[in-house]
């Protein structure tokens, strides 16, 4: 449960404590207080859900308490070398929290732990835990793992990597490694990428009912003449991906009657030529536009396709968990240059994109564009943030006002906007007014009202008069310029009372 969804109980004091655990100007000593014998709910908050101070995070790590610790494990905020003090932790569930990536909220995303911290997680933790490491891994120690000191850590880097992808020397290394369980886990991957590969093996392995198995191998293996005739009919979709498919199957699957069984012909990256022409009239919107992305495909003849890019879709921050994965300058730059949007969007997810192609594509006709732009790119310009704010309504919009660009200064105008959201973005300004503040805590929308009762320019009798409000007693008490005697006085009315049950 975040701290946003913590009912209203009824128990003002407690609910008090709970925003000033959330305070930004909480002094050290009433933080301690709350983690020492605070609320429940309080001390989840404050372990959980913000920023803390290094003495805080001293006592968090030593706290008795193992659910306290596992809040601090969950902490997006904590720095990764903060919450990799617990990788030791003698508790069983604060030991699998720090194994997991942290939970995110709108605008902080996840960092991934220390490369030390996931090797010694690899080293010591239970098997049953190293199942969702996949995101703390950071990419040089990925890349690393099948060479890596630790017998554990390269026989985990085995099963992450493909047999394919390792280099001659090492795959011939893992296999006279010195340790068993890599010598066995070496001789695994090899087997099955073999087995992968030879089309009497696949057809002996594909099972006949429908499962991930077979799946894998329809998909990824080396098919025989007459494993596709048998696949043909129930699993075109899954041969239309395949490599191994000879031409002549692909021509078929290229007229095929479902449009998803084209539209998986239209990605393959072989595509021949006269089923490229064949696809870029397909009666199917969604075929043609798949296919007017093809690799293959020149400026001219992408032009030449009737097809239509929807504005209306999820346009949020894409992680780059690998930088050599990333494409060339030269690559970037010809998506970037493309007539088509949706290469233009794929240049616009690119972190490295030169400044001038930011420029560029800041101003780009595609919504998508320039949302993207404005979600990856470390150097978005303030007023394209703000612009993407105002024109994008899906998910993730609330990501944008954590971008070190977003403007602050001057957004109080949009106090009176219809859109909630909007009107949200006004308590971002810092030079509010407090009767805009005031008036924004009786806006019908809940989450305005919560931050309008955190805004620092609030007057003092309206924050005084929230601390009453069974609804926003909390969030006023979260207000930095709640007076600190106050602060005082609200963590010592309810010492280790808590609000309700919500484990």
């Amino acid at each position: 449960m975040t701290h946003e969804q913590i009912p209203g109980t009824g128990v003002p004091a407690a609910l008090r404590s709970v925003g000033v655990a959330l305070n930004p100007a909480a002094p050290v000593d009433i933080l301690l207080r709350l983690l020492a014998d605070g609320p429940d709910e309080a001390r989840e908050v404050l372990c959980r859900d913000r920023v803390l101070p290094g003495a805080v995070v001293d006592a968090v790590v030593a706290h008795p308490d193992a659910r306290t610790r596992a809040f601090f494990a969950q902490n997006p905020y904590a720095d990764p070398e903060q919450r990799a003090r617990l990788v030791d932790d003698p508790e069983y569930r604060v030991r699998g929290h720090l194994a997991r990536e942290p939970r995110a909220d709108d605008v902080c995303l996840p960092r991934p732990l220390p490369d030390r911290t996931v090797v010694r997680i690899v080293e010591t933790y239970e098997n049953d835990h190293l199942g969702e490491l996949n995101r703390l891994v950071s990419p040089g120690l990925q890349r690393a793992m099948t060479t890596h000191p630790s017998a554990k850590v390269r026989s985990m880097g085995i099963g992450r990597l493909s047999w394919k992808s390792l280099t001659p020397d090492v795959r011939d290394a893992l296999l006279a490694d010195p340790d068993p369980e890599v010598r066995s886990s070496a001789d695994a991957s090899r087997h099955l990428h073999e087995r992968l590969l030879d089309p009497d093996a696949v057809r002996e392995d594909l099972p006949a009912h429908h499962c991930h198995a077979r799946t894998h191998l329809l998909l990824h293996g080396a098919l025989a003449p007459d494993v596709v005739a048998e696949a043909l009919p129930q699993d075109a979709w899954l041969i239309a991906g395949n490599d191994s498919t000879p031409p002549e199957t692909v021509a078929l699957l290229a007229a095929h009657p479902d449009p998803a069984v084209r539209t998986r012909v239209a990605q393959r990256p072989g595509l021949g030529q006269a089923e490229r022409r064949a696809l870029a009239v397909d009666a199917d919107p969604g075929v043609r536009l798949t296919l007017s992305v093809h690799p293959a495909l020149t400026e001219a003849e992408r032009a030449a396709i009737d097809y239509e890019v929807d504005q209306d879709g999820w346009y949020g921050h894409c992680p780059v968990y690998d930088p050599e994965s990333l494409p060339g300058p030269e690559h970037v730059r010809a998506l970037a240059l493309s007539a088509h949007p949706l290469l233009r969007r794929r240049a616009a997810r690119q972190p490295h994109l030169p400044a001038g192609l930011v420029a560029l594509l800041a101003d780009d006709s595609d919504l998508g564009v320039r949302v993207l732009l404005g979600q990856n790119h470390p150097d978005a310009p303030a007023a394209l943030l703000l612009r993407c704010f105002l024109e994008y309504t899906g998910r993730d919009r609330w990501h944008l006002t954590g971008h070190g660009n977003f403007p602050r200064s001057g957004l109080a105008r949009f106090a009176g906007d219809e859109d909630p959201a909007v009107r949200r973005l006004a308590l971002l300004d810092p030079g509010m007014s407090g009767d805009a503040a005031d008036g924004l805590t009786r806006d019908p929308d809940p989450q305005v009202r919560a931050d309008a009762a955190r805004h620092p320019r609030l007057p003092q009798d309206r924050i005084a008069a929230l601390l009453d409000d069974p609804e926003l007693a909390r969030w006023a008490a979260a207000n930095p310029a709640l007076p600190v005697a106050t602060m005082y006085g609200l963590t010592a009315a309810v010492p280790g009372e808590a609000t309700g049950d919500n484990r």
